[in-house]
């Protein structure tokens, strides 16, 4: 069997930016929850396929908590990490912070911890290589998204 090496989650990691605009949001110029939604996914899926390099897609989001809300005028920082990896699958933590472009305020407005399963040309899933972790930090997080795991298993998952 191939024994896949691991790679280090500072790799894969990326933060995306996106200034929010009047087709984002509603007409009171709050962006949509869907929008942020999106770009949540698409900032996990950068990760996913920057560490397993083949076809990823999501399994399962969990609860995705709104903070405050985002603007038409804010700059969104999506700060996304591998946090966990199994067998075929990765956890992926995404941070959302909300710029104000006029005072340079930055404020959490929302969180998301998203599963990506690797498939192959089969488009069956494959094995993907473990993360190393480099860090306390990555330490911290494998060992949150590993308890996490376990109790999405079990049916009692309260994140």
């Amino acid at each position: 069997m191939l024994q896949l090496q691991p790679k280090p989650a500072s790799h894969s990691r990326v933060t995306l930016v996106q200034v929010m605009l009047p087709e984002d949001a509603n007409p009171a110029g709050n962006v949509h929850g869907g929008t942020i939604m999106k770009l949540i996914d698409n900032a996990a899926y950068v990760v996913a396929s920057r560490h397993c390099r083949m076809n990823v897609v999501t399994a399962s989001v969990d609860r995705i908590n709104f903070h405050s809300p985002v603007f038409v005028g804010n700059l969104l920082h999506l700060k996304a990490n591998l946090n966990w990896t199994g067998k075929t699958s990765m956890e992926i933590g995404v941070r959302v912070e909300a710029e104000d472009l006029k005072t340079g305020n930055l404020v959490h407005t929302a969180s998301a911890y998203l599963t990506f399963v690797a498939l192959g040309e089969n488009g069956r899933p494959q094995p993907v290589s473990p993360v190393l972790l480099e860090t306390d930090e990555d330490r911290r997080r494998f060992e949150a998204a590993a308890e996490r795991v376990r109790l999405r298993k079990t049916g009692v998952c309260r994140i």
